[in-house]
């Protein structure tokens, strides 16, 4: 992240007056605590904070910290004992040890390097929220979200919050939420009237509240949650802790808030989960789905890569998998008939997990799209790859005969199995196939390596192109003219898709190089179909962002 300073933020009052819809920028927004380009749909305490202070209501004075030495420096500027909150989307952080208190500076930078150690499942805590220690005198839980049986926001509020206010239900009011004029602070002034609150304290209450729900609204949030609201001994009113997680379909008309990932994931985005998200919308054809999913690191886990093509499909395979006795690294979805293209860029992400035994591939069985294109972009990544780890693949669905077929014999001279399977083939048959491939295997763990390059890969005698679906994910392809003799032409011209045609006994391009440009999915397999006619004379180089770090060139 950018922009990150350790300036103590201060808390602004209550009663500041809320006027219409501001234009926000990155670099302005929630009065800097959000910071520039944070790639976040769920967002972080300190930056739903940010957005509360910035309508009005009063939030703890500190700032988010990455070092034990900036704990310190905010800390001493606090001026006094402090809470130190872990930034880490998961519930019970004070029970899992991630809320501290310490009363010094020195004590700060102590708890910060303890805390900046941990792990939430398997992803690591990056930032730390030091804030002052607030003298606390009445706490409000305060939640607005969308009821998506009743089609309407909704606010739930009650006048004791905290943690275990879920055990309190029977004392949380349901409020009706205006899409356009918010809640009815008559309403929540009636609710707060009723309670042993000092009365000097229910206006700003009432304002902080109509303010976060009117927040809610302009930055079209799915769910934002004070617990605590809170009311302080020197007569303050303020959001003590912030959820703040922004509708993910609404995500595109809200740059203001440099969300990366327009995704609700239970951990901040990693950068394999922002490759695949800027894959997805590079490329319209199907959907690209790919999550990290927590392992314990166990001897015994047995971590796979999981490859699934539709949702039910997928759970059911998932569920087979599990149960022949393997932990999935990750979740991935390929389906609604994705290119080859955007398959391979799947396995290529999936291939950069580190230390997995085996990858599993299973979907439905029964969606209609063409297996054929999944196999092309599955056999080009286990082959560039040199894959040593078995792999079983169901390609159930239309043109699975041939799908099956093409990714066997492709993958035929690896150094690992890699099995196909069809529709009538259950998943709980598949898992166990592929369980006794990894026992057969040693159980060895996959190492992420870089792509294997064919010699003619920039090659002064080879044809280029460039091929590629935008300006941040294009690549070349290389066509090795010196090999091609008249049985090399002619696959090239025939599993070309229209691209070439034959010169001289050459293959050479027969369409103009601008729409050849866009003819990767074709390309790729062509590189596979001539790789299976004995002729691998084509190679399509195209890396994948964030994932590849060596090009043809840097060899």
């Amino acid at each position: 992240m950018t922009g990150r300073s350790i300036d103590v933020i201060a808390s602004i009052p209550a009663k500041t007056t809320i006027g219409p819809s501001r234009d926000r920028t990155p670099k302005t927004l929630g009065a800097a605590w959000v910071q520039e380009g944070t790639p976040l749909a769920r967002l972080h305490e300190y930056q739903g904070k940010g957005l509360l202070a910035e309508s009005g209501v009063a939030i703890p004075r500190g700032k988010p910290c990455v070092t034990p030495g900036e704990a310190r420096m905010i800390a001493e500027s606090l001026g006094g004992p402090c809470v130190m909150k872990i930034q880490a989307w998961t519930t019970s952080r004070k029970a899992q040890g991630g809320v501290v208190f310490p009363e010094t500076p020195d004590e700060a930078a102590e708890d910060a390097e303890r805390l900046l150690q941990m792990r939430i499942g398997q992803f690591p805590v990056e930032q730390v929220l030091v804030e002052e220690r607030l003298p606390i005198r009445d706490e409000l839980f305060v939640s607005m979200s969308i009821d998506d049986a009743a089609r309407a926001p909704v606010l739930l509020l009650s006048l004791t919050g905290g943690s275990g206010v879920e055990e309190r239900a029977e004392k949380v009011r349901r409020l009706p939420v205006d899409p356009d004029e918010g809640v009815d602070a008559s309403l929540v002034r009636t609710i707060i009237a009723g309670s042993s609150i000092e009365e000097r304290f229910h206006d700003g209450l009432v304002d902080a509240i109509t303010a976060a729900v009117r927040m809610a609204r302009e930055v079209e949030a799915r769910s934002v949650e004070i617990n605590p609201l809170v009311t302080t001994e020197d007569g303050r009113v303020i959001a003590a802790d912030s959820r703040v997680t922004i509708d993910d379909y609404a995500v595109f008309r809200h740059p203001e808030l440099g969300i990366e990932i327009a995704r609700e994931l239970d951990h901040p985005p990693t950068p394999l989960e922002r490759s695949a998200y800027n894959i997805e919308q590079a490329d319209h054809r199907g959907t690209f789905y790919f999550a990290k999913l927590p392992t314990t690191g166990a001897d015994d886990e047995r971590p796979i890569g999981f490859h699934g093509a539709g949702g039910g499909g997928s759970m059911m395979s998932m569920d087979a998998v599990v149960g022949a006795g393997f932990t999935p690294a990750n979740f991935t979805d390929t389906s609604g008939n994705p290119s080859s293209t955007k398959v391979y860029a799947a396995a290529r992400v999936i291939l950069h997990q580190a230390g997995i035994v085996g990858y599993f591939g299973s979907g439905s069985g029964v969606a209609s799209q063409e297996q054929h294109h999944s196999a092309y972009g599955l056999a080009k990544a286990f082959r560039e790859l040199g894959l040593d780890i078995p792999a079983v693949i169901r390609l159930g669905g239309n043109s699975e005969d041939r799908a099956v077929e093409i990714l066997e014999s492709a993958c035929a001279g690896l150094p690992a199995p890699v099995v196909g399977f069809k529709k009538d083939d259950p998943p709980a048959r598949c898992a166990e196939r592929f369980k006794d491939l990894v026992s057969a295997n040693g159980e060895k763990p996959w190492t992420p390596r870089e792509r294997t390059f064919p010699p003619f890969v920039g090659s002064d005698a080879a044809m280029v192109f460039e091929i590629g679906l935008s300006d941040a994910w294009k690549g070349h392809v290389w066509v090795d003219l010196a090999s091609c003799d008249a049985r090399a032409t002619a696959a090239v011209v025939e599993h070309g898709g229209g691209v070439f045609k034959e010169v001289d006994g050459k293959p050479a391009l027969a369409i103009a190089p601008d729409e050849a440009h866009k003819k990767d999915s074709e390309m790729i397999a062509c590189e596979i179909e001539c790789a299976r006619a004995g002729a691998p004379v084509v190679f399509v180089d195209l890396p994948i962002p964030g994932v590849d770090h060596v090009n043809w060139g840097e060899r």
